[in-house]
Order: C-alpha cells, then sequence, then structure tokens
C-alpha cells in the first residue's frame, strides 16, 4: 500500500464551492446558497424541536445522542500515576455522532 503524500491537504470551503460550480455548471452564488439551505435543515433536524436524525443520502447519517450522567467516585486506583483519586461526576451530556453509509464506504 503506498504511503499517502503528506503535502495533501483537506479541499477548504471555498474550493469546494469553486469544484462544484465548476462540475455543475450552477453559479457559485446558487451552490453557496444549497449548501446553507443544508445546513439550516441539519440544524434544524438535530436541534432541541427536531427528530434528532439527519440522513444525506448515500453519504451519511448524522444522530444525537443522549449521554447519561455519571456518578462521582471515592477512592480509585489510577493506575498511570500509581496512586487513589476522587472523580468527580459528570452531568448528563448530549454528542453528535456521524456514521457513513455504505455508498460512502464503498467510495473509499
Amino acid at each position: 500500500m503506498a504511503k499517502k503524500d503528506a503535502a495533501v491537504k483537506p479541499l477548504t470551503k471555498s474550493q469546494i464551492l469553486n469544484s462544484l460550480t465548476e462540475s455543475s455548471g450552477i453559479a457559485k452564488k446558487d451552490v453557496q446558497a444549497v449548501l446553507e439551505s443544508l445546513t439550516g435543515l441539519i440544524s434544524e433536524s438535530v436541534g432541541k424541536n427536531g427528530p434528532g436524525a439527519f440522513t444525506i443520502p448515500g453519504l451519511c447519517k448524522i444522530v444525537v445522542k443522549d449521554k447519561p450522567a455519571r456518578p462521582a467516585r471515592k477512592h480509585v486506583w489510577v493506575p498511570l500515576v500509581q496512586e487513589y483519586r476522587d472523580i468527580p461526576h459528570k452531568p448528563a451530556s448530549k454528542a453528535v455522532k456521524v456514521t457513513p453509509l455504505k455508498a460512502l464506504k464503498d467510495m473509499v
């Protein structure tokens, strides 16, 4: 397997817009409006009042997961530092999980 070139960097937002403009023949302003509306749709779907999931067909599924609170623990052995410590509690939180779909996995 060939080693990837270290100089290759991911595309910037403007490079993505230019590439989509050239490949689709649509005006750059229109492509930018579509991307902004897609961002708005995703934020509505994964927001507080949304269903908590959004799928981009053929690419990925975005889901909000609830992480429960973790209680505090007293006098826990921590092997890295070879001592006992008290671990504070962690409040409940929400995490965003992005799962690739089969079509995206097949691209790689």
